[in-house]
């Protein structure tokens, strides 16, 4: 779980700093908000696709065990 929250928190910066960049005027700014986004959100797609990995093989592992 600890990627995924990584994840939620830099979308939050990202979102931070997007609108930061937009109330000054920065346009670069504005764009590393954006992208700081688009990479928490790959991060969190990330720990939930672990999350399900872990999940699977678990949920395998019990079926073998008698």
């Amino acid at each position: 779980m600890a990627e995924k929250a990584k994840g939620k928190i830099e979308q939050v910066k990202g979102k931070a700093k997007e609108v930061a960049g937009k109330a000054t005027g920065n346009e670069r700014m504005k764009a590393e908000g954006r992208a700081d986004q688009v990479k928490g959100k790959a991060r969190e797609v990330a720990g939930k696709a672990e999350e399900q990995a872990r999940g699977v093989k678990d949920s395998l592992r019990d079926r073998r065990q008698p």
